[in-house]
């Protein structure tokens, strides 16, 4: 019941949002893990941020729990690193799952749907710094980036991602569940660096038709400053 209610929420706050004026895109990271008996509402959660027109919804998994007795097969370093950077960035020591990190800079607890949504329509309402437009040719996804006033530095990074998979999990916490994932990400690409002035403008090859997300990200675990996917 709690989960139905959480979820209820999320879709109110869009829709108060999106009826005051157009919003801006948000991105929420989602850090999961296969082997965490505390993460699939959490998933489920992510799940329905994904089918929201203005929502990046990226889940991350982590590899930190792959010794409880099950290997999570979508689980990198690089992801579990990520989520360090951010903990680094907000001056604490642990990390955990599931943690969800809205705009690159507020931190929730990943299955607390009401915190979720507020601070996803808080973003909504905030302009992006950056305006990002990205394009497909047939393989490649050209990316051009315009700031809007003054910016500091950022990285560019570009994320592929599966859109869905099923998972039966046999080992560990949540051994006997079948799990939907959405927006798995797959890898993350570090393009280069922008100072904000003039157009960023990069053509990244993916080698085929991939689901991508590329942010524009203050150093060192900072701010999302702008954001786009093509699906």
């Amino acid at each position: 019941m709690m989960i139905r209610i959480a979820n209820f929420l999320v879709a109110a706050c869009f829709a108060v949002s999106g009826a005051a004026n157009a919003a801006e895109t948000v991105v929420v990271e989602l850090f999961t893990s296969q082997g965490c008996s505390s993460c699939p509402p959490a998933d489920r959660i992510l799940s329905d941020l994904a089918d929201e027109q203005d929502v990046i919804a990226l889940s991350y998994h982590v590899d930190y729990w792959d010794y409880l007795g099950w290997k999570d097969q979508f689980a990198s370093p690089e992801f579990t690193n990520r989520q360090r950077s951010y903990a680094r960035a907000k001056g604490e020591r642990t990390i955990y799952t599931p943690q969800v990190v809205v705009g690159g800079v507020d931190h929730a607890v990943g299955s607390r749907g009401m915190s979720i949504a507020k601070l996803v329509r808080r973003h909504s309402e905030a302009p992006m710094p950056i305006s990002v437009r990205l394009q497909r040719h047939g393989d490649s996804v050209s990316i051009v980036g315009s700031a809007r006033g003054a910016v500091p530095e950022v990285v560019v990074q570009i994320v592929t991602f599966t859109p869905s998979a099923t998972v039966d999990i046999k080992r560990g916490e949540n051994a006997g569940r079948t799990m939907n994932y959405r927006n798995i990400v797959r890898s993350m690409k570090r393009i280069g660096t922008w100072n904000g002035q003039g157009n960023f403008s990069s053509s990244v090859n993916l080698g085929g038709n991939t689901p991508v997300a590329v942010l524009f990200q203050a150093r060192n675990g900072g701010a999302i400053l702008g954001a786009a996917q093509l699906r």
